[in-house]
Order: structure tokens, then C-alpha cells, then sequence
């Protein structure tokens, strides 16, 4: 006696088929992906002068984000606390700016007198490698056949007029930063929210909205922390200066460098050591002297490096050493310092937005 199919089994004529499965989604050849790449990096240099503001703008308004939601909670208006928070920050570099312009303005006048200080004492420690080099060259002379040649020095002529056009480009990228950034920090969640209202479902709406502030967070509190570790790092090696009887001033500008070298790793630091280096030869006689500010930056950057900035982020925001130096020479190679001050805001950007998609995990497990 045959069973009589059920209203639910799927031999039953009655049954829905079931659902095929999408088709797969069809692949770019190598080549296009390739020339997609290069349009895409072209398109970045080519459009800097547009680029870079907003994306300063964006790095400012995420450290400020954190700060704008606590006033928020004292019952302060959006559009108050953000005007709070970029005039203090004015206000902050302002000062800082202003401490900083006169010894600035005094090193660079005294660079190339300070350069023919301490030429004699980098001929006296590098001695043996210019006598070995010189030897060297001696020989591929003599074996080339080659005598000494003279060696003409063309000098470009320099325009006087240079500074009229670029002084207000520049004037006119920061006072479009610093709009930008108010606006970023007052009407970012109102546009963020529009944007999401074109998604079809409210399903995907509430699951972009949960997603993007999540990532938005993470991202704030990243960047801010960071900002204020550097910071500390800067007001400490300045400290350490001033108590080495480096004048107050002088030793806020080296820690002003320090800190923002700090945002580019690897590179900043070795920057940084090799700027201490020089600085120490120049205040000091003694050799043990001279060495002392980069031996103070390098234990204080090891510190922040390996125990501080690791215990404060955790592992989430660990990136991998050799993505980091690739992002670098990228980012550097396109947009030049800030391009390697932004390369790690951004670089953290991608993976947290990786980790929080679908499917993405894997990638974003690749950059740690």
C-alpha cells in the first residue's frame, strides 16, 4: 500500500520547486582589474588638491566625534559642541603655533651655519668609510682608464613670483578643511542617514545603520586614541629635552615633530632618530652627549610601540608590519607627508569595514 504524499512533501505535484541558485557573478579578466588599479591610483594623484582636504577633513572630524558625543551628553547641541570642538582645536594649534614659529623661523636661518658645524664632526666619525671609499674609487680610476673630470653645476633660477600663486591655494585648502570639517562633524549622521534611506529594504537599512555606526566608533575611538598617544609621546620627549637644557621652546618643536612623525610608522621613527642624531651633534661636543636625545626617543618610542599603544588598541587594531610598509610607499609616493600621515587612519579604516562585511573576513584577516 503506497503512502498518499503529504501537502509538505516535496514528491507531492502540488510542492513549489525550489528556488535555483543565483547565477555566478562574472569575473574581470587580470588585464581590466589591472587597468583599474592604475586608473584608480592615477585618478588619486591627478585629484590631490581635491582629495586631501576631505579626507582631512574626515580624520579631524573623527577625532573631534568622541568628544562632540560627550558634550552631547551635558545636554549641549550638536551644532554647539562641534563649534566648541573646532574652536578649541584652533585655538589649541594657534597657541602651540605660535610657541613654535620663532624657533622654527631661527633653525631655518641658522641651518646652513649649523650644517658647517657639524660637518667636521661627521668627517672625523665616518673618516674610515671616506678613506676606504676614496681608496675604492681610486682603483676604478686607475683600472677605467679615466681622469678627473670637471663637473658643471647648472642651477635653476628661482622664481621670485612663486609664492604670490601658492600662498593662496594653500589659504584656501585650510580654510577648506576646516569647513569641512565643522560640517562633517554637525550634518555627517543627517546625510549618512538620506543615504541609507535609497537602500529597497528596511531590513538592510537597520543592518547598514547598525554596521556603519559600530564601524564609525571604532574608527573615532582609534583615531583619537592614537592622536592623544602621540601627543603624550611628543610632550614627553619634549620633557626629556628640556631637561637635557634644551631651551622650552626649541624642545616643543622637536616634540611637535615627534609627534606627528609617530603617525607614520616605521618611517616616522627612522626620520625622527636620524633628525635627533643631528640635533644632538649640533648642541653637543662629546659624543656621548650627541647620542643621548635619539637613545631617549628611541627607548620612548619602543615603549609606546611595543607595550603602551598594544595594551591600549589590542590585537584587533594590529596591522601587518609589511602591509603597514607597503601603505606607506604607496600613500607616500601619492600625496607625499600626509599621504604617509593618512596611510594608517586609513589602512584600519578598510580592515574594520572588511571584518563587519560579509564574506570579507578573510581579507580582512590578510592585513593583520
Amino acid at each position: 500500500m503506497s503512502a498518499t504524499p503529504g501537502p509538505f512533501d516535496p514528491t507531492s505535484p502540488d510542492a513549489a520547486p525550489a528556488p535555483r541558485p543565483p547565477p555566478p557573478r562574472p569575473r574581470a579578466p587580470a588585464s581590466v582589474v589591472l587597468l583599474a588599479v592604475l586608473a584608480l591610483a592615477f585618478t588619486l594623484w591627478a585629484a590631490q588638491s581635491l582629495i586631501l582636504p576631505i579626507l582631512l577633513a574626515m580624520f579631524f572630524a573623527l577625532v573631534g566625534n568622541p568628544i562632540i558625543r560627550m558634550l552631547q551628553r551635558l545636554w549641549l547641541p550638536r551644532f554647539v559642541a562641534a563649534l566648541l570642538v573646532v574652536v578649541g582645536g584652533l585655538a589649541g594649534a594657534a597657541a602651540l603655533g605660535n610657541q613654535l614659529v620663532e624657533p622654527a623661523g631661527e633653525f631655518v636661518r641658522q641651518m646652513p651655519q649649523q650644517v658647517r658645524q657639524i660637518a667636521p664632526k661627521l668627517r672625523d666619525l665616518t673618516r674610515p668609510v671616506q678613506e676606504a671609499n676614496r681608496a675604492a674609487q681610486n682603483i676604478a680610476r686607475v683600472a677605467g682608464g679615466q681622469q678627473n673630470q670637471r663637473v658643471q653645476v647648472v642651477s635653476a633660477p628661482s622664481d621670485p613670483y612663486r609664492w604670490l600663486l601658492t600662498t593662496p591655494k594653500v589659504v584656501a585648502s585650510v580654510l577648506a578643511v576646516i569647513l569641512l570639517t565643522f560640517f562633517f562633524m554637525v550634518y555627517g549622521a543627517h546625510l549618512q542617514r538620506h543615504a541609507l534611506q535609497l537602500l529597497p529594504s528596511r531590513q538592510q537599512q537597520k543592518l547598514t545603520v547598525e554596521i556603519l555606526q559600530s564601524i564609525e566608533r571604532e574608527i573615532s575611538r582609534y583615531v583619537l586614541t592614537i592622536s592623544v598617544i602621540n601627543a603624550l609621546l611628543g610632550m614627553a620627549f619634549a620633557l626629556a629635552l628640556y631637561l637635557l637644557d634644551v631651551p622650552l621652546q626649541e624642545a616643543l618643536l622637536w616634540g611637535t615633530m615627534v609627534a606627528l612623525l609617530n603617525f607614520a610608522p616605521y618611517v616616522g621613527p627612522l626620520i625622527g632618530i636620524l633628525a635627533m642624531l643631528g640635533m644632538g651633534l649640533l648642541a653637543y661636543d662629546e659624543l656621548w652627549r650627541a647620542l643621548l636625545p635619539a637613545t631617549i626617543y628611541l627607548v620612548l618610542h619602543t615603549l609606546e610601540g611595543q607595550i603602551i599603544t598594544p595594551i591600549v588598541l589590542g590585537r584587533r587594531m594590529a596591522l601587518s608590519p609589511l602591509v603597514l610598509i607597503l601603505a606607506l610607499m604607496v600613500f607616500g609616493w601619492l600625496w607625499g607627508i600626509i599621504g604617509l600621515l593618512l596611510a594608517v587612519p586609513l589602512l584600519v579604516c578598510v580592515k574594520l569595514v572588511l571584518a563587519r562585511l560579509d564574506g570579507m573576513g578573510g581579507w580582512a584577516r590578510l592585513l593583520e
